[in-house]
């Protein structure tokens, strides 16, 4: 039986943000910014390579480290990070890595002759005259490249802008030559700050950071963050270097904007700053996003979600427990809880880094090989898990420790009818417990909602059938 996949679909312990996925082959490979479990700050590890096949998606496998952060000459000594970084096939068939250290302002490029690389240090981008293109007089801030080859010609987009500087305009975009990094045709601003968004349909998702670009259907998709952070915009185009038009919302990490099971406005995840792009794998179009765990913004986690069009318009996407699965998840077996898509409490918030909020965490550290669970629940939180294809189930089981005493109110509607309820005590082990409950055959959501006293851990899920 083909593996199921879910959200994160790297394993748990497993902290790679900013996912550019591409197609190479009958694998599809994610690049991403590598963050530790626990980091003081975002980006802290070197590149690393995940790859699955094409056709099983939940069976991804690890590439390796493919660049480390010291073999930049810039930063021999390791005192940078390297921050989210993007991928090209060049005309000459290699694959071309072009990614910025958090302490400088150019845009480097790391080169290799397999999609896993391992890649080896190639160069700066720089104008005609060897200039690097982010220390000429007059030159704003590179941060964030976004590429994309065609022909003998590469389109680098990149940029930051806070929402008041005036001195940061917006995403740019520059054309290099064959060789991959001279520019020869020079940076053009394609979509404003919110310094510089008046009139132009940006209002409210100007740009922020993590520019990236890919093509659909002869358009040009230009996928960014925007100043609110939480969210993925989008704006198209039929030319890569203007006349790029707002689109929308394609995914918010705390869906915000989601209205099919909750008000729109209701944050349903502790959100923070989001940066990915879309992908057709095996004919089906998905948006790669992050999301944020141990209650901080600097252990983040890749996501995925399947993706509708109207035309050229992205629907944008819920987030989901099932993610690349691309189906509802079987409603049948054990899951853990960290594949959690709604996590929140009665004190609403928008942003990852409340107290008395439950969160992701893990046991151990950055690098240790053990199952993720949600900690620090408290009275009236409640553990979301979407989709389950339910057949004749029967009960469910969870998974709990910690000091606490209370129970789990089982339910289809994070705000619906109790169904089932599991009580649970003190203890310092791990304990099964489990509540008879009936649910209709059918695709339903499953919510935990924790009624009592103290701040349970929990571990997973077991649905359990009649048959």
């Amino acid at each position: 039986m083909k593996k199921q996949a879910f959200n994160p679909y790297l394993p748990s312990w497993e902290y790679v943000p900013d996912g550019e996925p591409y197609v190479f082959g009958d694998r599809v490979y994610v690049y991403g910014s590598h963050d530790m479990y626990n980091g003081h700050v975002f980006c802290l590890g070197d590149y690393v390579c995940w790859s699955a096949p094409v056709d099983k998606l939940g069976e991804w496998r690890y590439e390796g480290v493919i660049y480390q952060k010291t073999q930049d000459p810039l930063n021999q000594a390791g005192r940078m990070c390297l921050y989210a970084p993007d991928v090209t096939v060049g005309p000459d068939g290699r694959y071309y890595l072009y990614y910025v250290l958090d302490k400088v302002s150019v845009v480097s490029v790391a080169v290799a002759d397999r999609p896993e690389g391992p890649y080896a240090f190639y160069g700066y981008v720089k104008d005609c005259n060897g200039q690097r293109i982010g220390e000429r007089p007059g030159d704003e801030p590179q941060f964030d490249p976004g590429v994309l080859t065609e022909g003998d010609k590469t389109y680098l987009y990149t940029g930051f802008c806070q929402k008041d500087d005036t001195s940061r305009h917006g995403s740019m975009v520059m054309v290099l030559d064959k060789d991959m990094l001279t520019v020869i045709q020079e940076p053009v601003f394609v979509v404003p700050s919110g310094s510089y968004s008046k009139g132009t349909g940006f209002e409210g998702h100007e740009f922020f950071e993590a520019s990236s670009i890919r093509k659909r259907h002869g358009k040009y998709y230009f996928v960014y963050s925007s100043v609110v952070m939480h969210e993925l915009c989008y704006a198209v185009s039929d030319n890569p270097l203007s006349g790029f038009t707002y689109g929308g919302v394609i995914v918010s990490n705390c869906d915000i904007g989601i209205d099919s099971y909750k008000p729109a406005t209701k944050p349903a995840a502790y959100g923070a700053n989001n940066h990915g792009s879309i992908i057709e794998i095996n004919g089906d179009w998905y948006i790669f996003y992050h999301r944020h765990t141990n209650n901080t913004w600097y252990s983040r986690q890749g996501c995925a979600e399947k993706l509708q069009f109207d035309g050229d318009r992205i629907i944008q996407a819920e987030i989901t427990s099932c993610g690349l699965n691309g189906d509802p998840l079987v409603g049948e077996g054990e899951y853990p809880a960290y594949i959690a898509c709604n996590i929140f409490s009665d004190k609403e918030q928008m942003y990852v880094g409340g107290i008395g909020h439950p969160y992701i965490m893990q046991d151990g550290a950055d690098g240790d090989r053990t199952p993720g669970y949600i900690t620090a629940i408290s009275d009236a939180s409640i553990i979301g898990f979407k989709y389950f294809d339910c057949k004749n189930l029967s009960a469910i089981g969870i998974k709990t420790r910690a000091y606490a005493k209370g129970e789990f109110h089982i339910k289809t509607a994070w705000d619906g009818e109790v169904l089932g309820c599991i009580p649970i005590e003190n203890s310092n082990i791990w304990e099964y417990r489990e509540a008879d409950v009936r649910i209709l055959d059918g695709v339903h959501a499953i919510y935990l909602e924790y009624v009592g006293t103290g701040a349970p851990d929990l571990l997973s899920i077991n649905l359990k059938t009649s048959n």
